[in-house]
């Protein structure tokens, strides 16, 4: 006598995985995003893996948990994954203020981000 449960979002050959808090701007990260859209799983970490940009870790992070949610919760082959997905879109603005000439202030604005990757089973083509 509880609640049913929720169907699935996605389609039986995909998995996902968000985070949700990332103290960096879209912008910057939907370029880490761009780097690992439509690549082969295998290939999208060791570009994560040799990038020079801070955030490409977290990113890392977060590609890795999709194919241990798509191995463990969908039973995915991981050979098989790719990146069908990787949306970023804005979360909250910490506001602050530097103090500057004359009695006035300056405006510093600190941004955070969500990320979404979704990997999806495709069949090898022959």
């Amino acid at each position: 006598m509880g609640k049913k449960t929720a169907p699935r979002r996605v389609a039986d050959n995909e998995a996902i995985a968000t985070c949700k808090m990332v103290r960096v701007s879209p912008q910057k990260l939907n370029l880490v995003a761009g780097l690992i859209r439509g690549k082969k799983v295998e290939r999208a970490l060791a570009d994560l893996t040799f990038s020079k940009r801070r955030i490409a870790g977290d990113v890392k992070k977060v590609l890795e948990s999709a194919i241990a949610n798509a191995e463990n919760n969908h039973g995915l082959d991981v050979d098989s994954l790719v990146v069908a997905e990787a949306s970023v879109g804005k979360s909250l603005v910490m506001k602050r203020f530097r103090p500057r000439a004359r009695g006035r202030t300056g405006k510093i604005l600190k941004p955070f981000s969500r990320i979404r990757i979704m990997v999806r089973e495709v069949e090898e083509q022959a």
